[in-house]
């Protein structure tokens, strides 16, 4: 009788353990450390970074601090760890606050308050604003508030990264997605 206990004993050890570590490797992570990457507000030198680490472009987020949308997308989307990866893998991914006072530079070499690149250049009026970036620094895609989940904002990153946009608007594509088993 005791060594049956002590198996079951072990046996829930066991299930304990991998249990936990499974969640570990699925638990969400700050989006400022594991999504977000840092700049010194050069974008022409992070687009030329982006090349030389051979990422398919830069992932603007435009965000405000009373957005709770973008708190949402920060706190159900950007802290999942299969989002952080493949968005890190493929993009370079940079907070634009467009309220913000900050100089950058931006893809031209101009400097220009992070107010002023949201609004004037990128026309942004609502937040989130998601704008794609290739490596020639166009614009070629672009998305208005928050993902539904992490499931469409990973359909988003490869509608981008597999150039759909060339071809078809995101909704189609991801109507597409939805429907294929």
């Amino acid at each position: 009788m005791e060594r049956k206990a002590m198996k079951l004993f072990t046996s829930l050890v066991l299930l304990l353990l991998f249990s936990l570590q499974s969640y570990a490797a699925e638990s969400p992570r700050d989006p400022y450390k594991f999504f977000f990457d840092e700049t010194f507000g050069d974008f022409s030198e992070e687009l030329e970074r982006a090349r030389e680490e051979g990422k398919k472009g830069v992932l603007l987020f435009f965000e405000m601090d009373e957005c709770p949308f973008c708190h949402r997308m920060k706190n159900t989307v950007l802290n999942q760890p299969q989002v952080q990866d493949y968005f890190r893998e493929n993009f370079l991914n940079f907070a634009v606050d467009i309220e913000g006072d900050v100089e950058i530079t931006d893809f031209q070499g101009k400097q220009v308050a992070q107010k002023d690149f949201a609004a004037k250049d990128y026309k942004v009026r609502a937040t989130p604003v998601m704008a794609f970036v290739d490596l020639e620094g166009n614009v070629v895609a672009r998305y208005t508030g928050a993902a539904s989940g992490p499931e469409e904002f990973l359909w988003l990153g490869e509608y981008v990264t597999g150039e759909h946009y060339k071809e078809e608007k995101f909704a189609r594509y991801k109507r597409k997605k939805r429907n294929d088993p």
